[in-house]
């Protein structure tokens, strides 16, 4: 399965782990180990030796033998990463998120760059999440895989949640955790330059840990696809969604956050309409229904009474 590394990775490297408070390094780092993850975890980083009552390697090639599935997390600058990739797959490495920003979002060369670093991925079969994304919360293993400050881990629960915007999951992930709201699966997806929404909503699809999908959604890569996998997917679980980027203003939005192609809202109404998705219009209404899912049965049919 491409996402057991997301879900129950057995070891964490996090390249470009850093001892500067406020960078991401940092705090990526700070929120893998106080989170509670019993897992190996590994910083990389040439200019340290220990960081966090941690050992800290050179590089990826430095690492010792990773056993069972690994998940790498990248907060190096952009034009470094591609370079690695070949370096990871030698260790065994087959997932990775990648944090940095300065890809498509950022313009034709960041595109350049988004495109080099695919060709490598695909070269030596490593799937990414990302680029400039926020990373993943796995509640059920306790691992915070984010440069979210401040932020404890949410409570277990039965809703996955999928998000383009990096802001709306800090948002998301401090709100949930003070209305007590449980996560089975959190991931920011970035610009979805390799793994993308449909590839989420298979994965969810066979997840015995997750009863309910919400998803925000700004642009979608593969229009056919995703359609075709929501449509089987939304008769096993419900799916709840919002679409961003309505109006010619939040189109320009959201093609500038994550280089994403918003599209028309009368071809995304259509989309939801024809694969059975539920569009929510805020954050709360999405949540409401998702928390309604997740604690009542689907019902069978249209027979249903409100008193």
């Amino acid at each position: 399965m491409i996402f057991q590394p997301f879900f129950e990775p057995r070891s964490v490297v996090v390249v470009g782990a850093s001892r500067k408070k406020g960078s991401a390094g940092y705090q990526l780092l700070k929120n893998v180990v106080t989170g509670g993850y019993k897992g190996n975890v590994y910083p990389v980083n040439p200019r340290a030796d220990e960081m966090q009552g941690l050992k800290t390697y050179r590089g990826i090639s430095d690492l010792p033998e990773l056993k069972g599935d690994a998940l790498a997390v990248y907060v190096i600058p952009a034009p470094f990463i591609a370079p690695t990739i070949k370096e990871c797959a030698r260790k065994g490495i087959k997932s990775i998120i990648i944090i940095s920003a300065g890809f498509k979002e950022a313009g034709p060369d960041g595109a350049k760059l988004e495109a080099e670093l695919l060709a490598e991925l695909k070269k030596y079969g490593v799937r990414a999440m990302g680029p400039n994304c926020v990373g993943v919360v796995m509640p059920g293993i306790n691992l915070n895989a984010t440069f979210i400050g401040g932020s404890t881990m949410p409570r277990t629960g039965s809703i996955a949640f999928f998000s383009q915007s990096g802001a709306l999951c800090a948002a998301v992930l401090d709100w949930a955790i003070s209305e007590g709201i449980g996560f089975s699966r959190f991931f920011s997806l970035g610009n979805n330059a390799d793994l993308n929404e449909a590839d989420v909503l298979e994965a969810l699809a066979e997840d015995p840990d997750t009863r309910v999908i919400l998803g925000y959604i700004e642009g979608i890569k593969e229009g056919r696809r995703f359609l075709e996998t929501a449509r089987r997917i939304s008769k096993i679980k419900p799916i709840i969604a919002i679409k961003s980027g309505g109006t010619q203003s939040g189109a320009r939005a959201a093609s500038s956050h994550t280089g994403s192609l918003a599209g028309s809202a009368r071809a995304f109404d259509a989309v939801f309409a024809q694969s059975g998705l539920i569009r929510a219009t805020t954050v709360e209404e999405m949540f409401d229904l998702g928390v309604a899912f997740a604690q009542q049965p689907v019902p069978k049919g249209n027979g249903l009474a409100i008193v």
